[in-house]
């Protein structure tokens, strides 16, 4: 495994739209581990394949319940409304109110292909919704209601 540098905003990978992953190797396995890692060291929640400068859809979450692996992931369901406080490694210190479902589920695959359903309320549903955006070179500043604010 290895710390890999995290993009930050004004990186124009960070507006691309991120390709379907269709081989599930070891370098996959790699990326993943790779991105765990340097989610945990930023002190993150989660990570997109492309804040590492990997146009793949790929995605780790742990908002303290253990890591979620997904791949190729895409939101089935999203249900009701929260307004919370966001924030980036791509972009430190800068946070924002955003609005987001309060429930989502995803279905995605696993680092092997095999196709998993997670449901996430609350923070898992807006870190799910923040990273998918990821996927398709969104930003959260394209939601935030009113300022942003800098730390």
């Amino acid at each position: 495994m290895a710390l890999r540098n995290i993009v930050k905003v004004g990186d124009p990978i960070l507006n691309k739209k991120s390709r379907v992953v269709e081989k599930f190797d070891s370098r996959l396995g790699d990326l993943i581990d790779d991105m765990k890692e340097t989610m945990y060291a930023s002190n993150g929640v989660g990570l997109a394949a492309v804040q590492v400068g990997i146009l793949k859809r790929v995605v780790v979450i742990d908002i303290g319940e253990g890591p979620l692996e997904l791949v190729n992931p895409e939101i089935t369901l999203a249900e009701g409304e929260q307004h919370e406080q966001e924030g980036c490694l791509s972009l430190p210190g800068q946070y924002g109110i955003t609005l987001r479902p309060k429930k989502v589920q995803v279905k995605a695959q696993d680092r092997n292909g095999k196709w998993h359903v997670y449901t996430g309320e609350d923070l898992k549903a807006r870190a799910f919704c923040h990273e998918l955006d990821h996927l398709e070179g969104i930003l959260f500043t394209s939601k935030v209601e009113g300022k942003l604010v800098q730390e």
